[in-house]
């Protein structure tokens, strides 16, 4: 007899009833375990893989798969280790170095030779930490509020995260989403799913030491935040602009870390396709 849906899991299934149809389910075996993938957009469009951050889970780009689908073939991918449907199992997955390891056999799971690569938050850390292991395989790098790229967490911030981190829990986690989003309206279905992804058994993100963004040799763009509790976005920025001169750095108004990329879906939509091309 089979176990009984977690609260998680129903949540991540009524999620994942928001994504514009058709939508494909790929489940891409890799070394370290069947990788789920949600797939939009049409069959010769230029591949698209989006990376979520930490708790988000692939489903949570479901309000720009609309947008970015008319023109892309999307890839949005639940993270190894986090919460989700990727699973873990086979080669350990012991440190950074497994996850730029298994995003090549993804890759080439999916068939993509060469593809886009968008990231928010921690997905944007991977995806720069990947861009510099496989630079050919990158024709354009998306770093959507990114962490650990160009500066560390404010220690505020850490601190605000550190009671879900000890002690996770549905409660914890939605206090410190609204604490940061300076209570912006977000999807509650969402919410459900960051919120729950605290509580999931066995979540192993790894964390690892900032890429050599300046190594970076692609196109690049930089969305940041303006509200962001993260980090402070002007000094990212800056920073950005120093190391990597010739990157497209915008500020996206009003929005916070974990109000993207679900909140005003459409400048962040729009920003992306203009880079993309």
């Amino acid at each position: 007899m089979s176990a009984s849906p977690s609260a998680f899991d129903r949540a991540y299934d009524e999620l994942r009833a928001r994504w514009p149809d058709p939508v494909g389910t790929r489940d891409v075996d890799t070394p370290y375990g069947p990788t789920r993938v949600y797939v939009h957009g049409p069959a010769d469009g230029s591949p698209l893989v989006l990376l979520p951050g930490g708790s988000a889970t692939g489903l949570v780009w479901y309000a720009n798969a609309p947008a970015l689908g008319r023109r892309y073939r999307v890839h949005a991918v639940d993270l190894l280790g986090d919460a989700g449907r990727t699973e873990r199992r086979g080669v350990p997955l012991k440190g950074a170095d497994d996850l730029t390891a298994w995003l090549d056999a993804l890759l080439d799971g999916l068939g993509l030779t060469r593809t886009h690569l968008c990231g928010h938050s921690y997905g944007a850390w991977l995806a720069a930490r990947y861009a510099l292991h496989a630079p050919r395989r990158v024709d354009r790098l998306a770093l959507v509020d990114p962490t650990q790229v160009f500066a560390g967490f404010r220690p505020g911030y850490l601190l605000r995260a550190l009671p879900s981190m000890i002690r996770p829990s549905e409660a914890r986690a939605r206090a410190f989403l609204a604490w940061e989003t300076g209570g912006r309206p977000l999807d509650e279905t969402w919410q459900r799913v960051y919120a729950l992804a605290d509580t999931v058994p066995g979540r192993k993100l790894i964390a690892g030491g900032r890429p050599r963004a300046a190594g970076l040799r692609m196109p690049v763009l930089v969305l940041l935040a303006e509200h962001s509790r993260t980090h402070d976005a002007a000094k990212v920025a800056e920073k950005a602009r120093a190391v990597l001169p010739r990157a497209e750095v915008t500020m996206l108004p009003g929005a916070t870390h974990h109000s993207l990329p679900l909140a005003g879906p459409e400048k962040l939509n729009e920003h992306l396709i203009h880079f993309l091309g």
